[in-house]
């Protein structure tokens, strides 16, 4: 049965790859039929094609790797110096094949001069290159928001999870009890598992950063109010010092770092706790930005991931992942042993966190990506801008087709890198259990 659902995880995240990847390219398609360019393909996918249906003057079809997809858009570039124009490929796969000029320029029909995508202005190209991404943005905005408001975050909480029976250092890392050790004061105060404390000496606790702050500032008597069995029961504590685990500024423990505290002697239940929307939208900024911070931490986490893929070194749990990855995660969160809506969450988070990074990864300043192509049209912008403020000859369009030399290299460092994490997520994968 477990690995019926395993491969049932998988097939869900395969889709869920696909419908992300055909969504980003409906933003390219979108607006570039909004501002009559003309699109000759709009692909989910490479390799061979599965299957294919023309409906006006745009084919739509699904390939047979979903590692990716690809609307064809008339135009990418400018005219050479034979005055040739080519059609170009939205995909940074397809871009490494495709001639820069020549094969489009084969794709022209007549009418097309008109329907060119170099021949748009800057502020419509940018609207077209951006829209990919920005769908991607969409999504995982949608998703993170309906999971964290309407399930909420898997967090500590003020329900007792255990009770010590006895007072441990934590810096022992020991979990048995030994003779002479005193015992817990939430013990001996008659607390127990499925408690819900809510309140500390008279003052209401709602959440368990709150409650844990209170009890390591105490130490002495202490009432404890809890909720049990639908009644609220009052409870009298003397709480002691104890060395604990010290914590940062979010409430995390800070691994090998004690500080003297207060101390009770229980630890929390984990559960969901739902978000307001202010606090949806702060706890996706933290998101965002710690995935700004990762794209660029990104180069300093090769040899490790080199090592994990080659050297049998273990794999950083906050390392980068692929997509065989990634799919593998899912197949284990299907097949976990916890309630469905658990599962729900923990796969809806890993989509959106999915449909997050393709924003961030291609709004990289970069060709083939799609913020190479932003940056191109926004260059040519100010290039233009300058030369009438100074009352110059127009310059005309930036060409772009001149850095593909550079967007062959990066494209070639971004296939050699999904390869190696390719590996080390087949060799020594990355396990959430």
């Amino acid at each position: 049965m477990t690995a019926f659902m395993t491969v049932v995880g998988i097939v869900v995240f395969v889709v869920g790859l696909l419908v992300s990847i055909a969504w980003h390219e409906l933003g390219h398609l979108s607006t570039a039929k909004l501002f009559g360019i003309r699109v000759p393909q709009y692909m989910v996918g490479f390799g061979p094609t599965l299957w294919s249906r023309r409906k006006g003057e745009t084919e739509y079809g699904i390939k047979a790797i979903p590692m990716g997809g690809y609307i064809r858009m008339i135009g990418m570039f400018p005219p050479g110096e034979d005055g040739k124009v080519t059609a170009r490929s939205t995909s940074p796969f397809r871009s490494m094949i495709e001639d820069a000029r020549s094969a489009a320029y084969e794709e022209l029909q007549p009418g097309d001069e008109s329907r060119l995508f170099y021949t748009r202005r800057p502020w419509k190209r940018v609207i077209v290159m951006f829209a990919g991404p920005f769908m991607n943005l969409v999504l995982a905005v949608a998703i993170f928001l309906t999971t964290l408001m309407a399930f909420g975050v898997n967090t500590q909480t003020t329900v007792v999870g255990s009770v010590s029976d006895c007072v441990i250092q934590q810096s022992e890392k020991r979990d048995k009890c030994a003779a002479g050790d005193p015992a817990a004061p939430a013990k001996a105060a008659g607390l127990a598992q499925g408690d819900k404390i809510v309140a500390f000496n008279g003052k209401k606790t709602e959440d368990w950063g709150t409650l844990q702050k209170n009890i390591r500032a105490t130490v002495g008597p202490a009432t404890l109010t809890v909720e049990r069995a639908g009644k609220l029961v009052e409870l009298k504590a003397n709480l002691i010092e104890n060395k604990v685990a010290k914590t940062d500024g979010d409430g995390r423990y800070v691994e090998g770092q004690y500080v003297t505290a207060g101390f009770l002697g229980f630890a929390p239940a984990n559960g969901y706790v739902e978000q307001s929307f202010g606090q949806s939208v702060a706890r996706m900024g933290d998101m965002m930005e710690a995935g700004v911070q990762s794209l660029i931490d990104l180069p300093s986490r090769i040899p490790a991931l080199w090592d994990a893929a080659f050297n049998g070194a273990e794999r950083e749990q906050d390392g980068p992942m692929g997509i065989v990855g990634a799919a593998r995660v899912s197949g284990e969160i299907v097949s976990l042993d916890v309630p469905a809506q658990h599962r729900l969450v923990f796969f809806l988070n890993l989509l959106a966190g999915f449909n997050l990074s393709l924003f961030l990864f291609n709004m990289l300043p970069l060709l083939p990506l799609d913020g190479g192509h932003i940056a191109g049209a926004l260059w040519e912008s100010v290039r233009r801008n300058v030369a009438r403020l100074f009352r110059r000859p127009d310059p005309g369009p930036f060409d772009v087709a001149k850095l593909m030399p550079v967007a062959y290299v990066v494209a070639g460092v971004f296939v050699c890198f999904t390869v190696l994490v390719m590996i080390a997520d087949v060799v020594n994968p990355i396990k959430i259990t």
